[in-house]
């Protein structure tokens, strides 16, 4: 099995948050791998791993960062791979790492989910991916439905709660 997706987060104590990116990977059976690399502390080690992901069999790059958070658009800087930028809340909230993520130069995209949206980063990573491979898409179109159902029934259920003022009961007849 070869990695067709890689994770790449700027120190180990982003794995709280990218857990979810390898988590929804894993459920949607794609290869991936994991990397701790910093733009500033390990950069020559950074670059070699961008120039060589796609020989390596890399589609799509997921990349965190906090504070400073460089580490997406040196990568993006170095490959012509998607590279799906996921801001760490480190520090001013995130806002910093969102800022530095999501404001690239003109011809280094990145593209950035929100502030600890690594799940989300996952998300697109298969949405990227499944537009060559079926079986991707249709387990993309039956993982989507699944989060409707869930609404569903979680609407279902909150319309079981009794309040002496809650009046919501005909609207949700009628959806």
């Amino acid at each position: 099995m070869k990695a067709i997706v890689s994770i790449i987060m700027g120190s180990t104590s982003d794995l709280p948050v990218m857990e979810k990116a390898a988590a929804l990977l894993n459920e949607f059976q794609l290869p991936f791998e994991m990397h701790a690399l910093s733009a500033h502390r390990t950069p020559e080690a950074v670059e070699k791993f961008a120039r060589t992901a796609a020989e390596r069999g890399i589609k799509v790059i997921i990349a965190a960062a906090g504070m400073a958070a460089h580490l997406p658009g040196v990568i993006a800087a170095s490959t012509t791979l998607p590279v799906i930028g996921v801001p760490i809340k480190a520090s001013l909230e995130g806002l910093d790492a969102l800022l530095a993520i999501v404001q690239m130069p003109p011809g280094i995209p990145v593209a950035t989910v929100g502030i600890n949206g690594a799940m989300n980063a996952a998300l697109l990573a298969v949405e990227i991916l499944a537009v060559s491979d079926q079986p991707l898409q249709n387990r993309l179109v039956a993982y989507k439905a699944g989060l409707k159902s869930k609404i569903v029934k979680a609407d279902q259920e909150l319309q079981q709660l009794k309040y002496e003022y809650k009046t919501n009961d005909l609207l949700s007849e009628s959806l």
